[in-house]
C-alpha cells in the first residue's frame, strides 16, 4: 500500500510521466541560464580584449549589466550564478535517478530556492530597477519546477505544510553541501586567477589600444568636465572624450573607474563629458530609445555649468532614483533650473555634443556612426568601445603617461612586477 501511495503521489518515481519530463527540462533550463549568467559575470567585469568592453544596447530596464556588475553578483567570489546551476543539477539528477528521499529533499530545496528567486526578483525590480534576462530565465524555470513539485511532487496530499515540504534526507542535504561547497571553493580559485591574470590582460590591451586607429577629436568637446587638471584639453597627458549617457548602468560603472582613477594620476588626466544620450526625444545619430529621461537628466546638468561637476557626481551617486521623474523635477528644482529640459539654448547646447557622434566612421553595419553607443571613449584620439575594468584603464593610462614624460612607450615596466619578483610571491 505504501509503494502504491508514492506511485501516485510523486514528480519523478512514477515512471516516464509528462510531470517528470517537464522537471527534467525545467532543471536544464535553471542549468543553462545559470551558465550563461555566469558567463556574463565574468565577461562584463573581466574582459579579456579591450574590444569586448560592455555597453549600453538594450534598454535601461532589461540590462544584465546592472546586475553583473551589483553587490549580490558575488557572495565572498562565488558568482551567484553557479548556486543555481548547483540547484539546476539536483533537479535534473533527480528525474534521473529518483528515490523518495531524493524527492523530498529536492522538494524542501526547491521551496528554498522559490523564495530565493521572488527575492532576487524583487531586489531587481525596485532597487536595481533593471532585469537581467539571463537571471529572469533562471527565474521562470526555478517557479515552474516549484510549481510541479507543489501539484505533483511526494507528500503533497499531507495536511500540514511542514510534511509537505520540511522531510528532506538529512543525509543528502550535508552531501550536496559538501559537493556545494567543492564547487564553490573551485570558482573561488578560478575567480581569483582571472583577477590576477588582470595584469596580463592589461599588457595585451595596450598593445591593442595602440593598435587602434587614430581618430580626430570631435569638432566641438564638450566644456562639461568630470575631471579638469589643465586649462587646454589637449595639455594633459590623458585625455578622455567619454560619450555618456546619465542612464546607462555601464556608464555608471565607467565613472566608479574613472573616479579612483583621477586620484591616482590627478594633474595628469582630463575627461570631457560629451552627452550622448540614448532617447530618441534628443538624440537623432543612433536611433536608440531606450532610456527615456536622459534627456532631461542632459539638460539639468548643461544648464549649470559652475556646477556641472556637482550635478554629475549627485546624478551618479543617485542612478537608480534618477530613473523617477519626480526625482529628476526635484533634481531640477535644487539647482534653480526648473525649465532647463524646455529651455532652446540648453537644448543647442546638449545637441552640439550629440552631434559630434555623427563625425566618426561607422565601426558597425548595423549602425551609420562610430558613436553608436554609451559608453564610448576618445582616450588620446583612439576610439574605445565600451567600459573597461579599472587594471586595464589603468594600464592604458601608465602608458599614456610614461609616453608623454619619456618620449616611448615603456608598457607598463615600471608598473608590472618582474617575472623574478613574481615567483617569490
Amino acid at each position: 500500500m505504501k509503494m502504491e501511495y508514492y506511485k501516485n503521489r510523486s514528480l519523478t518515481m512514477g515512471g516516464l510521466t509528462v510531470p517528470r519530463l517537464l522537471s527534467f527540462l525545467s532543471g536544464a533550463g535553471m542549468i543553462a541560464a545559470s551558465v550563461l549568467t555566469i558567463q556574463h559575470f565574468f565577461a562584463a567585469n573581466y574582459p579579456e580584449t579591450i574590444f569586448t568592453g560592455s555597453f549600453c544596447d538594450i534598454s535601461a530596464f532589461f540590462n544584465c549589466d546592472s546586475s553583473a556588475f551589483s553587490g549580490i553578483a558575488q557572495v565572498m567570489g562565488v558568482p551567484l550564478g553557479y548556486f543555481g546551476l548547483f540547484m539546476g543539477s539536483l533537479i535534473v539528477l533527480g528525474t534521473i535517478i529518483p528515490s523518495e528521499a531524493f524527492e523530498r529533499t529536492n522538494k524542501f530545496l526547491s521551496l528554498g530556492n522559490f523564495f530565493g528567486v521572488i527575492a532576487l526578483l524583487l531586489y531587481s525590480v525596485f532597487f536595481l530597477k533593471s532585469l537581467c534576462l539571463l537571471c529572469s530565465g533562471y527565474y521562470l524555470f526555478s517557479i515552474f519546477n516549484f510549481i510541479l513539485f507543489a501539484v505533483y511532487g511526494i507528500d503533497g496530499d499531507r495536511a500540514s505544510l511542514f510534511d509537505r515540504y520540511f522531510r528532506p534526507s538529512f543525509r543528502l542535504l550535508v552531501v550536496f553541501a559538501m559537493v556545494a561547497l567543492a564547487g564553490a571553493y573551485g570558482f573561488v580559485l578560478y575567480h581569483d586567477a582571472r583577477k590576477q591574470a588582470q595584469t596580463g590582460t592589461a599588457l595585451s590591451i595596450v598593445k591593442e589600444y595602440y593598435e587602434l586607429p587614430k581618430v580626430n577629436l570631435p569638432s566641438y568637446i564638450s566644456p562639461y568636465w568630470s575631471v579638469r587638471s589643465t586649462e587646454k584639453f589637449e595639455d594633459a597627458a590623458i585625455q578622455v572624450v567619454e560619450y555618456g549617457d546619465f542612464l546607462c548602468s555601464d556608464c555608471l560603472y565607467l565613472n566608479e573607474q574613472l573616479q579612483k582613477l583621477k586620484q591616482e594620476f590627478a594633474g595628469k588626466i582630463n575627461v570631457a563629458f560629451q552627452f550622448f544620450p540614448l532617447e530618441g526625444k534628443c538624440n537623432q545619430v543612433v536611433e536608440k530609445d531606450i532610456h527615456p529621461g536622459a534627456c532631461e537628466l542632459a539638460c539639468i546638468a548643461a544648464a549649470v555649468p559652475d556646477r556641472f561637476a556637482e550635478i554629475h557626481d549627485e546624478i551618479w551617486a543617485n542612478f537608480r532614483q534618477a530613473r523617477s521623474p519626480e526625482w529628476r523635477v526635484e533634481l531640477a528644482r535644487r539647482y534653480g533650473v526648473e525649465r532647463a529640459a524646455g529651455d532652446p539654448a540648453v537644448q543647442e547646447i546638449v545637441a552640439r555634443s550629440i552631434n559630434t557622434g555623427a563625425e566618426y566612421e561607422k565601426t558597425s553595419d548595423k549602425y551609420s556612426h562610430g558613436i553608436r553607443s554609451t559608453p564610448t571613449m576618445i582616450i588620446n584620439n583612439r576610439m574605445v568601445i565600451g567600459t573597461l575594468p579599472y587594471h586595464h584603464l589603468r594600464a592604458i593610462f601608465q602608458a599614456l603617461v610614461e609616453e608623454r614624460e619619456s618620449g616611448s612607450r615603456k608598457f607598463l615596466e615600471s608598473w608590472v612586477p618582474s617575472p623574478k619578483v613574481r615567483r617569490k610571491r
